[in-house]
């Protein structure tokens, strides 16, 4: 039975409604732009705290709700792996409680998280766990904490940090905080496949058999969001359908999706460049679904 704690019930204002705790829980691969993320949420007038212990989390949310009000974020890495595993079910113990609980995941490629290693010089938190040490151990203790972290990888939003700067993470992150935190919200992304399929992505299209306009002259150096491709590319029956298709999949399972406590979806589209068609279907879909679920734009290559 789930243990109460009459500390973290919800504040009431002066009007005396029940204001909610929201926790925003950020975790995620070592090198991946955690503490970028913990920074916008401090500037956000989140109360924050970095590698909190996992043990401490139901007492801490309870002692810094007395203190500091409804907004919490909290990081937790690899470095608490023995207790990492009881995370999930704390977190279910505060949402019984009436917490409101989002969790965040930063990810990046292997390749990326060995080149910001190898450029800062800094240790992982894991060496020494494993052998043999350099570059081929460091590969592998990142592949270790894949699976350290993969249970909280599995039921986070996704966020791929392996092409986005640090002003550019800060920035994506303040455009996730401001969506409704009692709705689940859809995030677009257009990327190109010659740079890889996102790591962040739940469903991933694939465009490049339509038609590119690329090969236009008048509009290869334009994007997906300037009035001549768009012109150019609404008028295309195949992109229409497409549209439609990626459209009528996505409404038949969004109910599905709330009711498994999803509360973020992220819908990545690729072509070949990451510039026009994969940009275009991201920005109509974006509309499309705005007038009933918050969404996010986001160009990967364009960014």
């Amino acid at each position: 039975m789930p243990r109460k704690c009459w500390a973290i019930a919800p504040r009431k204002t002066k009007g005396n409604r029940d204001v909610p705790i929201e926790i925003v829980l950020i975790t995620g691969m070592s090198g991946s732009g955690k503490s970028v993320a913990l920074r916008a949420y401090e500037d956000a007038g989140y109360y924050c705290v970095d590698n909190l212990p996992p043990e401490l989390l139901l007492s801490f949310v309870a002692l810094e709700h007395a203190h500091h009000g409804n907004r919490l974020a909290i990081a937790m890495d690899v470095r608490s792996r023995t207790s990492l595993p009881t995370v999930p079910e704390k977190l279910r113990e505060l949402r019984a409680q009436g917490c409101t609980v989002h969790s965040i995941f930063l990810d990046a490629d292997t390749d990326t998280l060995v080149r910001r290693f190898s450029e800062t010089r800094r240790r992982h938190p894991l060496t020494g766990s494993m052998s043999p040490q350099g570059p081929r151990g460091l590969v592998q203790v990142i592949e270790l904490e894949r699976e350290l972290l993969a249970d909280l990888r599995e039921s986070a939003q996704v966020v791929d940090t392996s092409t986005i700067r640090a002003a550019h993470l800060q920035s994506y992150i303040k455009r996730l905080m401001a969506m409704p935190s009692n709705r689940l919200s859809l995030v677009f992304q257009s990327f190109a496949f010659k740079r890889g399929v996102p790591l962040d992505a739940d469903y991933v299209f694939d465009v490049r058999m339509l038609p590119n306009p690329h090969y236009e002259a008048a509009l290869r150096d334009l994007t997906g969001r300037d009035p001549p491709v768009v012109d150019f590319l609404s008028a295309q029956s195949e992109v229409v359908r497409m549209e439609t298709d990626i459209a009528v999949f996505l409404s038949d399972w969004l109910e599905a999706l709330v009711e498994n406590h999803r509360s973020y979806v992220t819908v990545a589209i690729g072509c070949t460049g990451g510039q026009h068609r994969s940009v275009y279907l991201a920005e109509q879909l974006s509309r499309r679904f705005s007038a009933h679920w918050p969404t996010v734009t986001r160009h990967r290559e364009l960014d």
